[in-house]
């Protein structure tokens, strides 16, 4: 298997561990060399549930015994993809009252960007400096690091770049912008999360010009930061909301949510001015719902907070420069991209899987389930010590 992944799958870079996977549950991965892994990377916070969470399998499968894709979305009324686009109205604060379903976090953000073109009638867009937003074609023009972007340029073009944190860029945002387009806390350039009342004087530059404010909660959705989505920290409502990675509880989803009054903009001159085969398939949206109901009732993200102190308690050591983030989305730093992948393998060795982020290499991501336990996180709490501390 490990030969063959080489052979027949496209790589994404020239060092892919080529780990061969036999089963995963719960917080563990096992592999086919007969060891288990605790993982706290969650797939890169897309196993809300942890791996092979029972309420989920069990909705995939009574989902698969009743039918799978029947038509084009938007079209057909179907239990679970109503179920999930219901509970989601009922769980977040007006006047985000309807879902588009989709199939990925960047397909989302796509969506997003042209339903704010369609309603504002504008067509510039600003976006963050450092910003991860995913890679399609739309999703790439609105992310902020050249080095990932120059060698599939053109990109889309009037969008223009601000800086995370600082209110003096606001003057960048005018009466001709369509959308801000933002992640709640900043992914790949280490879980920066923002000031203070940031967000709230962003929301209110955009309603003087007339720009619509779109919030990325691909990552910090679904409870990872002790809320359902991260805005609700900030006194905010964005009037577009953008999800996707936890969402599915290990299956592939994405959403944009919206007013009604903006949504609608998408039905009409054009007719499908938004379309997609597959969003909103059943056997995803059973997956889904029963991810966001068992997030909504079980008491994890009330548990968030307790088990961020206790990495945070944990995570002491000489080598730790400082931990970035909130709730289970945190970034430490190693001082060094070298050092920090060294740390990363010497943690596999070992039995623990920790990853690192896209931009910001030196630091290293910790992201487990929202189920794993206060043994676990001492756990491999330990073997990130233990690994430090030979080096």
């Amino acid at each position: 298997m490990h030969k063959d992944f080489f052979i027949y799958q496209a790589q994404t870079t020239k060092f892919a561990a080529g780990f061969e996977v036999e089963k995963a549950d719960g917080s563990y991965i096992y592999g086919t060399d007969g060891k288990k892994y605790l993982d706290f990377v969650a797939g890169v916070s897309a196993n809300t549930l942890g791996h092979s969470h029972p309420k989920v399998v069990e909705a995939i499968k009574k989902q698969a015994d009743k039918y799978l894709h029947v038509m084009v979305y938007g079209e057909y009324a179907q239990e679970k993809p109503i179920a999930l686009c219901k509970l989601l109205t009922e769980s977040t604060p007006d006047p985000l009252e309807i879902t588009y379903l989709v199939n990925s976090g960047a397909e989302a953000i796509d969506g997003s960007l042209k339903l704010a073109k369609r309603y504002t009638g504008r067509e510039e867009i600003v976006s963050f400096k450092n910003s991860y937003h995913g890679n399609t074609h739309g999703a790439l023009s609105v992310s902020g690091n050249e080095t990932h972007k120059r060698e599939f340029r053109p990109l889309l073009p009037m969008i223009s770049f601000i800086e995370f944190n600082n209110e003096n860029d606001f003057d960048k945002i005018t009466e001709k912008t369509a959308c801000v387009i933002l992640e709640t806390i900043q992914g790949a350039a280490g879980f920066l999360v923002p000031a203070d009342d940031y967000l709230i004087k962003l929301k209110k530059r955009c309603e003087e010009v007339g720009a619509l404010l779109i919030l990325d909660e691909i990552q910090p959705g679904f409870g990872r930061t002790g809320k359902l989505f991260s805005f609700e920290h900030f006194g905010i409502v964005p009037d577009i909301l953008v999800m996707g990675k936890g969402m599915g509880g290990g299956v592939p989803v994405g959403a944009f949510m919206s007013s009604r009054e903006i949504m609608e903009t998408l039905s009409h001159s054009p007719k499908l001015g938004h379309i997609t085969t597959f969003g909103g398939n059943p056997l995803i949206a059973a997956a889904s719902h029963a991810t966001l109901k068992e997030v909504l009732e079980s008491g994890l993200m009330e548990q968030t907070a307790e088990k961020e102190k206790l990495f945070r308690e944990l995570l002491v050591h000489p080598k730790i420069k400082n931990i970035n983030g909130k709730g289970l989305m945190l970034a430490v730093n190693l001082g060094t991209p070298d050092y920090t992948l060294n740390v990363a393998k010497k943690c596999m060795e070992k039995g623990l899987i920790v990853f690192w982020q896209l931009y910001r290499n030196e630091y290293m991501r910790i992201s487990p389930p929202l189920t794993i336990s206060l043994e676990e996180i001492r756990e491999g709490c330990q073997i990130i010590l233990d690994v430090l501390n030979e080096d």
